[in-house]
């Protein structure tokens, strides 16, 4: 007689014979008014619902109401777009590229491969958008199955090589591993970075409309399953799209390219020109102050770990150069007492609203600075939590100006009273230019994430898991307080730069590891440690000690 597996599913437990599928669990549980079940956790493992039992525990099903979940929704549905595709032109020479992550979708490019260095990005029409569209419904409606395969490193890099996906070919060359799973739905093969629903029949939520010359795949919100309007920034879309340009002019537009470049001795040439780039941009944004002398509030904002400090720092020095006189004046000065602080729809204290700020006393004072008066300005004791005036005085002559950084720079409602010529808006954000290659786009969040992590263990003693467990709730105060003012901006400036993750790799490793298997935050350290697992390492030695990831990984001239 076989083995049976003792499974407990919320308050239910039933014992189940060997052999038994997660997914043949998961039917049990399916609620018909819900989402469909996507993943699972078994025994505080995320596992595809296809596995297998393998011992008694606990199993949690997962709707796209959960990250992880969300994040398999959405790979899975970019395999169906390349069916699609397939199906469509019956030639494997047609691809389609996902770009970026953009407002709720991704942006894609239709791409003919010309040649194995050669490839032409094609404008879609409308009518095509509707084709590609259709059969990916009706891909649905077959509830076709998304089979893995384990395939041998050397063989799978032969397969992507015949079907011109050289991006996976050259990722795949630095991996360590013999094995890998790759995901197959019909004639389309992919390997892709991490977990993917069973098949076609739970993906029926997305929407394709044209964007530019390209297409843009929408996917449902986080709570209700509904698919909003796209409303992208055109700001954001052009910063990203002169990324993508500039990663492509020095040939490091790929993780893989990224490893090779690094093998082959030029770690060193990107650094140096990635910081080069970055140097100029701010240089640029400098002089333009300098030519306009009626901006005397200079508001930076942008999402945590995105190096707002060190830029502040990196346009005071231009600003110094080119003749005026810059005086930081940090947001958080401005706190309100603790006990005074607002709670959130959570009962906690919401740090990140603006409300939290003394925005009266804030405009009281600017406005003052402004009309030329000597004002006091107070100082945040992070200790007491609260205000203090330490004899910090402050007058403006002709060629001051205020440097003034934190999350709500760019939000009106916190310089309400100042005049709007008298302000320059900076959104600082971290576009990185890497993707992990063609069907799988580098997330922006992971790479601030890891930058956080990193930096929280140097400078305050806080371990990765700390760091994790408070992510999603950094996540949502970006979205309610950062995000939505990005088109206010005068300027957006990238301070991704494009080889960081492989230095910050050799700093992150030991936190991520360190976080224990019973954790809750276990699954989201080993996802990183695998998404750190495609970077050849780069030593820091020739990182400037003026960059900005000096501010993560420490050796920095600033005080941050």
């Amino acid at each position: 007689m076989g083995n049976t597996y003792k499974i407990t599913v919320g308050d239910v437990t039933k014992e189940y014979p060997e052999g038994t599928r997660i997914i043949d669990i998961a039917k049990e549980h399916q609620d018909e008014n819900d989402l469909p079940i996507i993943l699972s956790v078994y025994n505080n493992r995320l596992k595809e619902l296809g596995q297998h039992l393998t011992e008694d525990g606990e199993i949690e099903f997962l709707t796209t109401h959960n990250k992880d979940a969300r994040k398999a929704y959405r790979r899975s549905v970019i395999l169906m777009l390349q069916k699609a595709i397939y199906d469509i032109y019956k030639d494997f020479a047609y691809d389609i590229h996902v770009i970026r992550s953009v407002d709720n979708g991704y942006v894609c490019h239709l791409v003919k491969r010309k040649s194995l260095e050669e490839r032409e990005v094609l404008e879609v029409s409308e009518s095509l958008v509707n084709q590609i569209e259709e059969r990916m419904h009706e891909l649905v409606k077959e509830d076709m199955p998304i089979e893995k395969v384990v395939m041998k490193t050397k063989e799978a890099r032969h397969m992507f090589h015949d079907v011109h996906m050289s991006e996976k070919e050259l990722l795949l060359k630095y991996r360590t591993s013999s094995n890998i799973n790759i995901y197959k739905l019909g004639e389309c093969y992919d390997y892709f970075y991490g977990f993917m629903a069973p098949s076609c029949g739970s993906l029926e939520h997305f929407k394709l409309t044209k964007f530019m010359e390209g297409i843009v795949l929408q996917f449902p919100d986080r709570v209700g399953g509904e698919i909003q309007e796209f409303k992208p920034s055109m700001k954001f879309c052009k910063q990203l799209q002169f990324v993508i340009d500039w990663s492509k002019t020095v040939g490091v537009g790929t993780v893989g390219a990224l490893n090779e470049m690094i093998v082959k001795g030029g770690g060193r040439d990107v650094i140096l020109i990635n910081e080069a780039m970055l140097e100029k941009k701010i240089g640029d944004i400098a002089r333009k102050i300098y030519e306009n002398r009626s901006k005397k509030f200079i508001m930076i904002a942008g999402p945590s770990s995105s190096g707002k400090t060190t830029f502040s720092h990196k346009l005071s020095t231009q600003l110094r150069g080119l003749g005026l006189k810059p005086h930081p004046i940090p947001l958080d000065d401005y706190y309100v007492d603790r006990d005074k602080v607002p709670l959130d729809e959570f009962g906690e204290k919401d740090f990140e609203c603006v409300e939290a700020l003394d925005v009266e006393q804030f405009n009281k004072d600017m406005l003052a600075l402004l009309n030329g008066e000597k004002v006091l300005l107070p100082t945040f004791n992070f200790k007491t939590g609260k205000r203090e005036y330490n004899d910090r005085y402050m007058q403006l002559e002709d060629d001051d100006v205020l440097v003034i950084e934190g999350i709500h720079g760019l939000n009106d409602k916190l310089s309400h009273s100042l005049p709007k010529e008298s302000k320059y808006k900076i959104y600082v954000s971290a576009l990185t230019p890497l993707a992990i290659d063609e069907h799988n786009p580098l997330s922006t969040a992971d790479c601030r994430l890891i930058r956080r992590i990193v930096r929280d263990s140097r400078t305050r003693g806080t371990s990765a898991e700390g760091t994790l467990a408070m992510w999603d709730s950094v996540r949502r105060g970006e979205t309610k307080n950062i995000f939505k003012y990005q088109e206010e901006a005068d300027f957006i400036i990238n301070s991704a730069l494009i080889y960081e993750l492989s230095a910050l790799k050799v700093y992150a490793l030991p936190q991520l590891y360190a976080v224990d298997h019973t954790s809750p935050q276990y699954a989201e350290a080993i996802r990183l440690i695998k998404l750190l697992d495609y970077f050849l390492p780069l030593p820091s030695d020739d990182i400037p000690n003026t960059s900005i990831i000096r501010e993560f990984i420490g050796g920095g001239v600033y005080r941050v």
